[in-house]
């Protein structure tokens, strides 16, 4: 029943993935802990994230702003081997990777809140970011991206957090976050290789996920050509709220 569980989790977030061209892997990675456990979840949902990036690449190639690419990547990449690194010093301690993620998701839910509720724009952010304290910022946002990226596949919100700030058009945005998975995550593909996490067991079960992320990803793709892209952002951080606290009580 827990795995039929995950598939069905997998269905739902990749139909926000397909929205959006993120939080498909966040949202997923809370309930996915629990019902499959890290070993299981962590190599899995990355791949699906992969797949995800290259899903909206196709269609979207020409609206890739590759000189933000480039840069979200030099600076992502190194913070990936470090958060793979701090995992293996956290290993056999997964309870406080557990509430370190509910609070890193609680945080990312009331940002995306404020953000968006309270009306602060991308031009405005944009135009506080010609700072050059705003600009040691987003660097900073970046790197921190990277370390919970390659902890938890779940860097999403902070590089949204730089990205809103530096893309307003909602097809370059999804264009260019897309790419950014296919490259990190490929990464991460690497090293989870190399960590031996891609049992028989963890084969199967990307398998068998494989249908229901196509059909989330179709259905997303979907709804992102007649529907409000503001409307399922706000739907996204209430669903990352009750991510971070269904970890907190875990």
């Amino acid at each position: 029943m827990k795995e039929l569980l995950f598939y069905i989790v997998i269905l739902l977030t990749n139909i926000i993935q397909g929205i959006t061209g993120f939080a498909g892997t966040i949202l997923a990675m809370p309930f996915s802990i629990m019902l499959v456990g890290y070993d299981t979840a962590k190599p899995v949902l990355n791949v699906l994230g992969l797949l995800s990036g290259i899903y909206v690449f196709l269609g979207n190639s020409r609206a890739v702003d590759r000189k933000e690419l480039r840069k979200i990547v030099l600076v992502m990449a190194p913070g990936i081997f470090a958060g793979m690194g701090i995992k293996m010093l956290l290993a056999g301690r997964e309870a406080a990777l557990y509430k370190a993620l509910g609070i890193f998701v609680l945080l990312c839910a009331l940002q995306g809140f404020y953000q968006k509720i309270m009306g602060k724009t991308a031009k405005k952010e944009q135009e506080a970011g010609r700072d050059r304290l705003r600009e040691g910022l987003n660097y900073a946002i970046l790197g921190a991206a990277g370390i919970v990226h390659g902890i938890f596949v779940s860097g999403g919100p902070l590089l949204i957090s730089y990205l809103t700030r530096r893309i307003d058009d909602k097809t370059r945005f999804r264009a260019t976050i897309s790419t950014v998975w296919i490259i990190l995550n490929s990464i991460i593909l690497a090293g989870d290789i190399r960590a031996g996490l891609w049992t028989w067991n963890n084969l199967r079960a990307l398998g068998i996920a494989l249908p229901f992320f196509l059909g989330g990803m179709f259905t997303g793709g979907k709804l992102y050509r007649v529907m409000s892209q503001r409307i399922f952002l706000i739907l996204t951080y209430v669903l990352l709220f009750i991510s971070g606290v269904s970890l907190l009580v875990k």
